[in-house]
């Protein structure tokens, strides 16, 4: 479907690789599909025991692919569920089995919001996380609206989402959304080795575990809430306000719209 995305499957841990470097590993709906098929694999195949993510080059991702983001958006909200990124989420939400990021320069939107559904993450100390929702009028998806402030706590995870700006590895940390920062170099040799480690355990214990601390049927169901949310705004006059910004490279002028 894409050469963006390539997979590896090594001793039990399925790594996939978001590769699209010189666009910031920004993600299309074709690479989307492909997410959502290494995804369901993961589940699926007994072989696998632990699904690791990773970008390559200098970012995790720079989130969704702007262009192609506008293209879905133009077709509607009740369309929109049917893209094959509502694919990936639902099979993110569905996933049983033990999830590691591997976080390098920066991770937005979808960038970071896929780390929430990751049990083990690792976040360069220099990485950039950010979630510039409101920055672009429009709201939380992936289920963060959920488990953002599960994480971070409400005032948090707020301001991460309406200022839209960017927290540092170290802060990720502390803050909760990430197992361990470390220097940008050792950011995948700790992440495998925490992969490697899951991969050993009991699997069916860890499935169960992981089971019993996340509910798949409410994530899926507020993903969809938040797809209504996500895909009314994408036609809405401060949407449009904000994506001409991005494009002219200003910022937005909210001041005649509301």
């Amino acid at each position: 479907m894409t050469d963006h995305i390539r997979t590896d499957l090594s001793e039990g841990v399925l790594t996939v690789i978001l590769a699209r470097p010189d666009k910031k590993n920004a993600i299309t709906q074709a690479m989307y599909a492909a997410l959502a098929e290494a995804t369901r694999r993961a589940k699926e195949d007994a072989t696998v025991r632990v699904l690791m993510f990773r970008g390559e080059g200098d970012a995790f991702s720079a989130g969704n692919d702007i262009a192609d983001f506008i293209a879905i958006g133009t077709q509607g909200g009740g369309q929109m569920t049917d893209a094959p990124v509502f694919h990936f989420l639902r099979s993110l939400a569905e996933l049983d089995k033990p999830a590691v990021a591997a976080v390098r320069g920066r991770a937005v939107g979808i960038g970071l919001t896929l780390l929430l559904h990751c049990d083990m993450v690792v976040v360069a100390e220099d990485a950039l996380l950010s979630a510039p929702f409101v920055n672009l009028a429009l709201a939380p998806e992936a289920a963060s609206s959920l488990l953002l402030p599960q994480v971070l706590g409400h005032q948090r995870a707020f301001e991460v989402f309406a200022l839209g700006e960017p927290i540092d590895g170290r802060t990720a940390q502390a803050w909760g959304l990430a197992n361990r920062a470390v220097p940008a170099d050792q950011v995948e040799a700790v992440a495998a080795d925490l992969a490697a480690k899951l991969a050993a355990r009991a699997p069916n214990s860890l499935r169960k575990t992981k089971a019993l601390m996340r509910d798949a049927e409410r994530l899926w169901a507020l993903m969809l809430r938040e797809g209504e949310a996500f895909g009314s705004q994408m036609s809405s006059p401060e949407a449009m306000e904000a994506f001409m910004a991005f494009s002219q490279k200003r910022a937005p002028d909210f001041s005649k719209v509301g």
